[in-house]
């Protein structure tokens, strides 16, 4: 299904407009369907204009999606969005089910599928562009019933909200001559149901502030709401007596049309804080509500007015009201529940989000570039300590995953950028868990990781990161019960982090020192299925498949963790783990070793 750009540029008045846009780009293809045809072909032909029909009348319009050619063996579909892309690809794949209902195998009319987002030329008539070519090639690597995105769709989307992924790793294309970073998507995972929020092993009520949307398609309008609601999940974060959910999580619902329900089931939130900014010169106008997520009532709201000066200044008194309003609000709410129910029952900020995003993905590229960015963006916010921080954390994730051609140089550099973040603000939580982190992996002074981490979550009880560093932390001192409380800490406060796969693998390796093996396969092979490219995923793996008796599993893994890192060896493990010298730190290596990790 090539696609070719058309060869003239000239203007014909007979002819539709061409425009350049940002589109999501479906393309749907019938596996065999040569041999299908020259079996069957009238029976072939009748399922396939009926299934087109329904894809036509009653899944594009319900994802807002345009069928731009049918062919006879093939869809070609564009959308404005990633998000409706996916759900009406994976709608696809379950709608073409009864037209194979009852038949044999060998007549099984299969699909698969390839979504892509990409810039393209769009007339009337079509949609032209490597996209649309990169699309039908992405299409080949699913098999009959599967959809395959690439990481640009990844990128968009929200692993558990829109789908579930299972990263396939760099992959070669005919005609292209570098490979492409591809998922397979599914149905996404299932959320914890309604009625199971009031049964959380959370004693603290959790909050989740959703990015306050601008009633102008101006850019400032929609930078202005998510400064709002950013500076309302920092500062109802500093509340020990309340969880905030992150706001890489919280955003996921950004511009969507989500009930409150919902909102709670992903976010695991008792209440939501959500609001629309209207903005005319310098005056600003914030509606706001909490909502109670499991009765739907709204317990607060308000519109307030201010000044956009004032958004960017450290002492916002329209942020202090939102703030003071909520907290008292949920309080409130808390005690009367109590007493009524029985006792058992700017660009700036989009050079932050690249970088982190970029820092965990595959390739060696992005990886590079992450670190450009942060450089980019510590010499333009030359106070601020979090660039600072993640650049620390960027030099001590290329030695834990042997990247580094200097590892000492890498880690005095962590540290120093670690210093510099603290010397710019020293109670920044995420300063100081990252400087733990470093501690725990580079230093090895697991004495000083622990007071950085206390601090940390001093500084900011929800600070996710510093609770999973410090599950690690008990973890590589074998204390169980400690390690495996702080890890599900971490996991709850950040349901839907574009980085779960991070807190999988360090909670995978948490649960190896709390002796919870299966625990930690569940964790790393979760983490795994989101990104393949992380080694310590797989060192956490091979020791728990090794311990439960499952030695052809960890074999294959130790392969598949040779292939990221051929030089690493059991002698590395020793020096390299966080692991307490003495029998843990041995009965892993053994493990390692058993499994085919060369000494």
């Amino acid at each position: 299904m090539d696609n070719m750009a058309p060869a003239t540029s000239q203007a014909d008045p007979d002819w539709p407009e061409l425009r350049q846009q940002r589109r999501a780009i479906v393309v749907v293809d019938v596996v065999e369907s040569v041999r299908l045809m020259q079996a069957n072909e009238a029976d072939v032909i009748d399922r396939w204009r009926r299934f087109v029909n329904e894809v036509r009348t009653q899944v594009l319009p319900v994802h807002g999606g345009r069928l731009v050619k049918s062919l006879g063996d093939g869809l070609l579909l564009e959308f404005e969005s990633v998000s409706p892309a996916v759900a009406a690809a994976l709608e696809i794949q379950r709608r073409v089910l009864p037209f194979n209902a009852g038949r044999a195998p060998d007549t099984v009319m299969g699909l698969r599928v390839g979504v892509h987002y990409a810039t393209v030329v769009v007339d009337d008539l079509d949609i032209y562009g490597a996209g649309v070519n990169l699309s039908a090639r992405v299409a080949t690597l699913a098999q009959p019933g599967e959809v395959v995105v690439t990481a640009e769709v990844k990128d968009q989307m929200v692993d558990g909200l829109d789908a579930g992924t299972e990263d396939l790793g760099e992959c070669y294309l005919k005609h292209l001559p570098v490979p492409v970073r591809a998922y397979r998507v599914g149905a996404p995972h299932r959320a914890v149901a309604s009625e199971e929020l009031a049964r959380l092993p959370e004693l603290r009520p959790t909050v989740a502030v959703i990015p306050f949307r601008a009633m102008v398609a101006e850019p400032s309008a929609q930078v202005i709401g998510d400064i709002l609601a950013d500076e309302v999940i920092a500062r109802l974060s500093s509340a020990a007596d309340m969880n905030v959910i992150s706001r890489l999580s919280s955003a996921a619902f950004r511009d969507r049309n989500a009930t409150l329900t919902e909102i709670a089931v992903h976010l695991r939130a008792g209440y939501v804080v959500s609001g629309t900014v209207f903005v005319s010169g310098h005056k600003v106008k914030l509606v706001v509500e909490l909502a109670d997520a499991a009765t739907g009532s709204v317990l607060w709201a308000d519109g307030l007015f201010g000044d956009s000066r004032d958004v960017f200044h450290a002492d916002q008194q329209l942020v202090a009201t939102v703030v003071s309003n909520v907290a008292n609000a949920i309080i409130q709410s808390e005690v009367r529940r109590a007493a009524s129910q029985p006792l058992p029952t700017l660009q700036s900020c989009g050079l932050m989000l690249g970088a982190i995003t970029l820092m965990h993905r595959s390739s060696l590229t992005d990886f590079d570039r992450a670190r450009s960015m942060l450089e980019y963006l510590i010499d333009r916010e030359r106070g601020h300590a979090r660039p600072h921080a993640w650049l620390a954390n960027w030099h001590a994730l290329r030695v834990t995953q042997s990247q580094s051609s200097d590892p000492q140089d890498d880690t005095a550099r962590a540290l120093e950028h670690a210093r510099r973040a603290l010397e710019r603000d020293p109670q920044c939580s995420l300063a100081l868990a990252i400087d733990g982190v470093l501690q725990i992996n580079l230093v090895k002074d697991l004495g000083k990781a622990e007071l950085r981490l206390d601090a940390a979550i001093e500084s900011n009880p929800n600070e996710a990161l510093a609770w999973l560093f410090k599950g690690v932390l008990h973890g590589f001192r074998g204390e169980g019960p400690q390690a495996e409380q702080a890890s599900a800490r971490a996991l709850s406060l950040s349901p839907l982090d574009p980085l779960r796969y991070y807190y999988d693998t360090l909670a995978a390796s948490a649960a190896l020192g709390a002796l919870n093996y299966e625990n930690a396969i569940r964790l790393a092979q979760r983490s795994l299925r989101a990104n393949k490219t992380h080694p310590s995923t797989y060192r956490a793996l091979a020791i728990a498949q090794a311990l439960t008796g499952d030695g052809e599993a960890a074999t294959a893994t130790v392969k598949s963790l040779l292939e990221l890192t051929p030089r690493y060896t059991v002698g590395d493990f020793k020096v390299l783990s966080g692991f307490s010298a003495g029998p843990l730190k041995d009965m892993f290596a053994d493990a390692l070793r058993s499994a085919g990790l060369p000494a």
